[in-house]
C-alpha cells in the first residue's frame, strides 16, 4: 500500500483554491493501487486532502496531535467537518500531548512525514509562521529524503 501524507496551510486564498484542489486530486486519483492518506484534519489543506483522498478511494489515517485537539476548531461547521472526516477514517493515531501546542503540531507533522512514502505540501514556499508550520514539516521531510510534492499557484500570496 502506498502512503501519502499532507502538510499545508490552514488558509488558502480563493485565487489558489481551484489550483490546489486540482493538484491534490491529480496526485491522489492518478495513483494506481491501494492508497493510505495521512492527515491531521486541520482546517484548510488537511481537510481538503482528506475529502479528496476519501473520494478517490483511499483509506484515511488521522493523526491527532493532542488530547484537546477538538477545542482548536470553532463550534459549528469547522468542528462538524472535523468530526465527520474523523468518523470516516480507517485508523486513528493519537499522540501523547495533552494540549495543542506548537510542539504537538510539529510532532504530528513529523509523524506524518515519518510514515508516508510521499509528502504532499500545500505550501507557498515561505518559512513557517510558527514552529511546526508547513515550512518546518517540508524541511523535516526533505532531511529524511522523503519525496515532497509542492502544490501552490504561482503568484498567489497568503494573507
Amino acid at each position: 500500500m502506498k502512503r501519502i501524507g499532507v502538510t499545508g496551510h490552514r488558509s488558502i486564498p480563493e485565487e489558489a483554491h481551484a489550483h490546489v484542489m486540482a493538484g491534490i486530486r491529480a496526485v491522489l486519483c492518478g495513483f494506481d493501487g491501494s492508497l493510505e492518506a495521512l492527515s491531521s484534519l486541520a482546517v484548510g489543506a488537511d481537510q481538503l486532502f482528506a475529502d479528496l483522498a476519501l473520494a478517490c478511494g483511499a483509506e484515511l489515517t488521522v493523526v491527532i496531535p493532542s488530547g484537546d485537539y477538538e477545542a482548536c476548531f470553532a463550534d459549528g461547521p469547522e468542528l462538524a467537518r472535523y468530526r465527520s472526516l474523523k468518523g470516516r477514517a480507517a485508523r486513528e493515531v493519537r499522540l501523547d500531548f495533552p494540549h495543542s501546542t506548537d510542539e504537538a503540531y510539529y510532532a504530528a507533522g513529523a509523524y506524518i512525514a515519518d510514515h508516508c512514502d510521499r509528502l504532499l505540501a500545500v505550501w507557498d514556499g515561505r518559512p513557517a509562521r510558527g514552529f511546526g508550520g508547513t515550512g518546518d514539516i517540508v524541511t523535516y521531510a526533505r532531511t529524511l529524503g522523503r519525496p515532497v510534492t509542492v502544490i501552490w499557484r504561482d503568484g498567489v500570496e497568503r494573507a
